[in-house]
């Protein structure tokens, strides 16, 4: 289907546009930007080179996507960011590429990132997360598919945010937020297992359960988290949600968010 570009944009002539893209007027596009089937680019979007943007994204007004890295080791490269299809960007969001070469800022698929968020270079969104209003992530993080970080969070760098995890409104975390659970209050910690989001990707009641079961030794024992997890190992009937609050733990080189 042949594209609906207003002569009022500004296209780069080496940007690589699918079919079905529309283009509305004032938007930006350089020329090292690849752009998917049905997109939609609303009024002074900007996409900056390096920008890759699979197919059926909506980017809506005053957003910025491949801006510079506000990084101090960033010194020119020619890097990425890589958004997958599905995607709905609203307005005001800024989203960095990656510092080096060796490197991207991806943004998976289905993900829905609201009004005035902050995205920094070489951050990873999985799929089917949620993003609030507001909310700033620092370079280096890693956001687990179907995360709901609710509006004005703060992750700081580094960090991740597990799997069906939600962090409430204006939390901040220097520490890793593990699957399944909320985080709230400020100084974050765990504030237990929240059912409807997790009935809403499939874990079924008993599997829930378990869950509940496992961060009760992580954050309610009297014990390390290494002794916690072999508790957990022990104690809990496996199931690959289990193993991946294990592996999460298991990997996480900042720590986890403390208990209540």
């Amino acid at each position: 289907m042949a594209n609906n570009i207003s002569p009022q944009a500004y296209v780069n002539s080496a940007a690589r546009l699918g079919d079905n893209v529309t283009i509305y007027p004032f938007a930006y596009i350089e020329g090292d930007v690849q752009i998917g089937d049905g997109c939609v680019i609303y009024p002074y979007v900007s996409l900056m080179d390096g920008t890759r943007l699979g197919k059926n994204n909506n980017i809506h007004q005053g957003t910025v996507l491949a801006a510079l890295p506000q990084d101090f080791d960033y010194c020119g490269e020619k890097t990425e960011l890589v958004i997958g299809d599905n995607n709905t960007i609203r307005e005001n969001v800024v989203i960095n590429r990656a510092t080096h070469s060796t490197g991207k800022t991806i943004i998976g698929n289905g993900n829905f990132i609201m009004e005035g968020v902050h995205i920094s270079h070489d951050t990873v969104i999985c799929d089917k997360c949620v993003i609030g209003y507001g909310t700033k992530i620092a370079g280096d993080c890693i956001i687990q598919n179907n995360a709901i970080l609710s509006s004005n969070v703060v992750a700081n760098p580094a960090t991740r945010v597990g799997v069906a995890a939600m962090v409430q409104s204006g939390c901040r975390f220097s520490k890793d937020v593990p699957p399944y659970i909320v985080a709230t209050h400020n100084p974050i910690e765990y504030g237990g297992v929240h059912s409807v989001i997790l009935s809403n990707i499939g874990i079924s009641e008993d599997v829930q359960n378990n869950i509940a079961q496992a961060y009760r030794l992580i954050f309610n024992g009297m014990v390390s988290v290494f002794d916690a997890l072999n508790q957990v190992r022990d104690q809990v009937p496996d199931s690959p949600e289990i193993q991946n609050i294990i592996q999460f733990a298991e990997e996480s080189k900042r720590g986890l968010i403390s208990k209540m």
